[in-house]
């Protein structure tokens, strides 16, 4: 029996065992695979590994996407959780183009997929409260956030929670240093049904330019956690 002799639900589950990239090019060798590839059902799971992942052809964002998680931890990536004040121009032009790409994925899952239920973001430096907030709002039934070691959030995502995260049973904030204990409070009172987890959040050192006679000794810890 050939493989295109299998009906839709056997094509499915086939698929299913396939990573993105050996989806597509086993889609690339005929039109009834295609289809296949191309079928909603198939993409309601979707794992990234780097950044480059989210610019690939080889995946299908849509109404059926449940579970959504980029998480990254190459060398190179961790320039992205430097603070902005000590990175030098070509650092900065590194992160610019992986603040777009990251932009640009979510605001794209903002406006596909509604039915989303979790999203985990694991070292991604470039997230924002902005496109943590555009989550919450167009993805109402999200149940489970998880955010690891994304910088950029702060009590603003917190508050957005408490304002937009009515289905959310899961909120995790882990070593994102910009988030305070007073945020973290705020979330428990307004919020006692979600559990929320924020190892290290509060306890580490915020983002801010220090004194001049300040900066040595601070950045030094900076890198040291890093």
């Amino acid at each position: 029996m050939h493989i295109t002799q299998l009906n839709r639900e056997c094509l499915l589950h086939l698929f299913s065992f396939l990573d993105k990239n050996s989806r597509k090019s086993l889609a690339e060798t005929c039109q009834e695979l295609l289809e296949v590839f191309q079928d909603p059902l198939l993409w309601s799971l979707l794992k990234f590994h780097s950044p480059a992942e989210l610019k690939k052809d080889n995946f299908l964002l849509g109404p059926a996407l449940k579970y959504l998680s980029i998480c990254w931890y190459s060398e190179r990536v961790k320039v992205c959780n430097i603070e902005d004040w000590m990175k030098n121009n070509l650092q900065k032009d590194f992160c610019n183009r992986h603040e777009n790409t990251v932009n640009e994925f979510l605001l794209e899952v903002c406006n596909r997929c509604p039915n989303l239920l979790s999203l985990t973001l694991s070292g991604c430096g470039h997230v924002t409260d902005d496109c943590i907030l555009l989550v919450l709002v167009n993805c109402p039934n999200l149940k489970t956030l998880k955010l690891e070691n994304c910088v950029r959030i702060t009590d603003q995502t917190l508050e957005a929670v408490t304002l937009h995260g009515g289905s959310l049973q899961t909120l995790h904030v882990d070593f994102c240093r910009n988030i305070t204990q007073t945020g973290l409070e705020r979330v428990r009172e307004k919020c006692p049904w979600v559990m929320l987890r924020a190892e290290r959040s509060a306890n580490m050192i915020p983002d801010s330019k220090p004194d001049k006679r300040l900066m040595p000794e601070k950045a030094s810890r900076k890198l040291l956690q890093l």
